[in-house]
């Protein structure tokens, strides 16, 4: 099953995301399950939060990866969704 994890960065929180940007890729790499993620970008073309797509079994299992990702360790994030997601298209 599908999850689209969108996150909204907190303001001012770039250096947040540089310093964590290493293990954020790591864990995506390590988990293995993530189907596509990158950056959103502001009117800047600063990074500004992330949209990340992952396969899991269950909602519980897409939390708990979204949980232990280092970005929201870090307290990078202002705001996090997590829903179930159909691919249609792609």
């Amino acid at each position: 099953m599908r999850f689209a994890l969108m996150t909204q960065d907190k303001p001012g929180a770039v250096q947040t995301r540089m310093d964590n940007r290493d293990a954020h890729l790591a864990y995506i790499a390590d988990t293995g399950v993530v189907e596509m993620a990158g950056p959103m970008l502001d009117d800047d073309g600063q990074m500004c939060g992330s949209l990340i797509v992952l396969d899991m079994d269950d909602m519980a299992a897409a939390q708990a990866w979204a949980d232990n990702d280092p970005y929201a360790k870090a307290g990078l994030f202002e705001s996090v969704t997590l829903r179930a997601w159909k691919k249609v298209i792609g």
